[in-house]
């Protein structure tokens, strides 16, 4: 797990001042609250000047300001870290939908890159190492700049689900091999798990989520069985169950790993619900996204009427 200060680790604003080079092309920057809920609107179009950092890309296109000799993120745009609501918030950024594993200003910003700077509540967890609202990152662009090899495994390599899964990435550009869970593929992979519950919950990934949002970083809990998908508030809490026909789409991360992604869900419809959601309308600025019979719901929830 990443720790709060490598995450927060910023740079004094002297750093804005980045400009030697050429300039990365292709850049989108977001910025939000509330694990993407509320969107800060950029002043004008997206500025990007010579060799950008993560903290100089952002310096440049929102107010800024630092606390602790400049090395933190204290607020964007008047929005600070602190306390909210008797829990801590704070100030995290991400790369291609990976939680930064090195400060701000260490952070070069590639082309292509899509860096995402997010305040929430972490009293569940200092670090949410993977999210899906960057999608079709970090399939097409990687992760620091190395695209890698992807690889969908699934419970019926010749299901509905894992075909639609192969090809809402090839509709994104990335091309992925597709296999049965489990079997053997690439080093370092970027996996994407396409089955139930049930099949995938001894997966490393699958058992991290199962143990909560502290060790995932997924707001969001299967039971036992995998027949009932509890999704849980930023405080943890239950606030709705998903049985039958339940979908969930999540990604975590084990240390320097590549990310693995959960398409699953509570039965094979849900499943199939989860694969067909797998596109930037239903994704976007999205940490995970749960799948019921109201539609897509952002995790963490709100309340049981946070769908979209």
């Amino acid at each position: 797990m990443t720790s709060l200060a490598g995450v927060l680790g910023a740079v004094a604003l002297a750093s804005c001042g980045l400009g030697a080079g050429t300039a990365p092309s292709g850049v989108k920057l977001l910025v939000t609250s509330d694990f993407g809920a509320r969107v800060l609107p950029p002043t004008g179009p997206l500025q990007v000047k010579g060799q950008e950092t993560a903290m100089s890309l952002l310096e440049r296109n929102y107010n800024v300001a630092t606390r602790d000799g400049g090395g933190f993120v204290q607020s964007v745009d008047g929005l600070a870290g602190g306390q909210e609501a008797g829990a801590p918030v704070d100030w995290f950024y991400y790369v291609n939908g990976v939680e930064a594993t090195r400060g701000a200003d260490a952070t070069n910003v590639r082309s292509g890159d899509r860096v995402w700077w997010d305040r929430h509540d972490w009293s569940q967890t200092e670090g949410v190492p993977a999210v899906v609202g960057s999608f079709p990152e970090p399939f097409l662009n990687g992760i620091e700049g190395k695209r890698l090899p992807v690889r969908v495994e699934c419970a019926s390599v010749g299901g509905a689900a894992c075909r639609t899964v192969a090809a809402r990435l090839r509709a994104v550009n990335v091309t992925a091999t597709v296999g049965a869970i489990g079997s053997a593929g690439q080093a370092n992979a970027l996996r994407v798990l396409v089955a139930p519950w049930v099949v995938i919950r001894s997966e490393p990934a699958a058992q991290a989520l199962a143990s909560g949002p502290r060790t995932s970083g997924v707001y969001a809990r299967f039971s036992a069985d995998g027949r009932a998908l509890a999704l849980l508030d930023a405080s943890g809490q239950t606030v709705q169950t998903l049985r039958a026909g339940a979908g969930l789409i999540a990604a975590t991360r084990r240390g320097e790993d590549a990310p693995v992604w959960l398409v699953t869900g509570t039965d094979g419809q849900g499943v199939e619900l989860a694969a067909r959601a797998l596109d930037q309308v239903t994704l976007q600025d999205r940490f995970a996204v749960a799948l019921g019979p109201r539609g897509a719901v952002a995790l963490p929830a709100a309340d049981r009427t946070a769908t979209r």
